[in-house]
């Protein structure tokens, strides 16, 4: 297949797994053309199967604000009749699935027609394609897809709630490659770089807004490390984090508190972790609590959203409501106290890890490609209207 992926190209969560997604299709020898404003971060290597095409928006002073979604449209359009797609994937509603359909419109107008599905990541939905100014572009934009997925049963039950779904939404998890974990784990530890033998390590990393509940973070280590030895490595950046660093030096914590900033080492810094903290407002799927439970690091997180559906309560970790920093510091230090406890937890968050490796989910994104596809000829065999080149 030549399948088109549009997706953001940066640290966040839809992007890295489009992005994942289509380096690990192009291994199995599908030809995939990324589509975005700037290469994603996670596209180092470039194989013979994989394409990077951007997508310039040229500035013009009747602009106060460029018109992305235009340029996006066009260079789908461009794209298609190029390369000769297959199926289009668009990872967030806004502005992706909006473009993707007008450059369908455009496409049918030459007489090519093409599957879109469009993946539904959270904050498309629950915030920003909430707001009242986008929502009827986003229900438009969901209902005129071919396919649509979510990344969690969590974020389909939302959709329907917040917005007049006319479609199926097919729940198809975020994933993991546990392969690459697996080689990784032959790399040199390095704990001593950044904790005494002593010190338990704790780590969070996100985009630090403020739906993550910087705060909590913050006075769940204080209470832990009142407790034993440790660590917190704070990874990632965003406008919560300069609020983080002044809350550390108020409660007299700075030494013992590491900002990275934004890292391309989270494998490194997961594998020599001992827990992971994530007590979020909401997260539609969670994908940093699953990466870190890749490496075998048990995960205490609120039960808001999608999280419960992958950070199993009393198992791989423990979820508690929103804001309940006492009962979070609570299951953490039962975690952490017990050597035995500990590699417990650890054991049963990678098998609970498994059932999101990649093998499990990218057939079902194959599936749902092939039926999209078979659908589109089908419809086009029907037609009297030629397929024009």
């Amino acid at each position: 297949m030549k399948i088109a992926i549009v997706c953001y190209p940066t640290f966040g969560g839809s992007g890295v797994v489009a992005t994942e997604l289509g380096l690990e299709l192009a291994r199995l020898g599908h030809e995939v053309h990324f589509i975005t404003y700037s290469q994603p971060v996670r596209l180092a290597l470039l194989s013979p199967n994989v394409h990077y095409h951007e997508v310039n928006v040229p500035e013009y002073p009747l602009f106060h604000y460029q018109p992305y979604e235009l340029a996006l449209s066009s260079k789908l359009v461009d794209m298609v009749k190029l390369y000769k797609i297959d199926v289009l994937h668009v990872h967030y509603a806004i502005p992706h699935a909006y473009a993707g359909y007008m450059a369908k419109q455009m496409l049918k107008n030459e007489g090519i027609e093409i599957p879109m599905i469009t993946t539904l990541h959270g904050t498309d939905i629950t915030l920003v394609g909430n707001h009242p100014h986008y929502k009827p572009a986003v229900s438009f934009s969901i209902n005129k897809s071919d396919v649509v997925t979510s990344v969690s049963q969590s974020l389909k039950e939302d959709t329907y709630k917040l917005f007049n779904i006319k479609r199926e939404i097919h729940v198809v998890p975020n994933f993991i490659e546990l392969d690459k974990n697996i080689k990784d784990y032959n790399i040199p530890c390095q704990r001593t770089l950044i904790a005494k033998p002593e010190e338990r390590i704790i780590t969070h990393i996100s985009n630090f807004r403020k739906v993550k509940c910087i705060p909590d973070i913050v006075r769940i280590f204080y209470k832990i490390q009142q407790e034993i030895p440790a660590k917190l490595l704070m990874v990632g950046d965003g406008p919560e984090k300069e609020k983080a660093e002044l809350l550390c030096q108020e409660l007299g914590i700075v030494e013992k508190v590491i900002f990275f900033g934004n890292s391309n080492e989270i494998d490194k810094i997961l594998s020599n972790s001992d827990l992971f903290l994530l007590p979020s407002e909401t997260e539609s799927f969670g994908l940093a609590a699953l990466e870190a439970m890749a490496w075998g690091v048990p995960v205490i997180s609120s039960n808001s959203g999608g999280l419960p559906e992958v950070n199993f309560d009393g198992v791989s970790g423990y979820l508690s409501n929103v804001g309940n920093v006492d009962e979070m510091a609570d299951n953490a230090l039962k975690i952490l106290k017990d050597d035995a406890v500990l590699a417990q937890f650890k054991d049963n968050a990678l098998l609970v890890a498994q059932k999101f490796d990649i093998k499990h989910i990218l057939p079902l994104y194959i599936d749902i490609y092939e039926k999209a596809i078979r659908k589109y000829t089908k419809k086009s065999k029907h037609s009297s209207r030629p397929h024009k080149e």
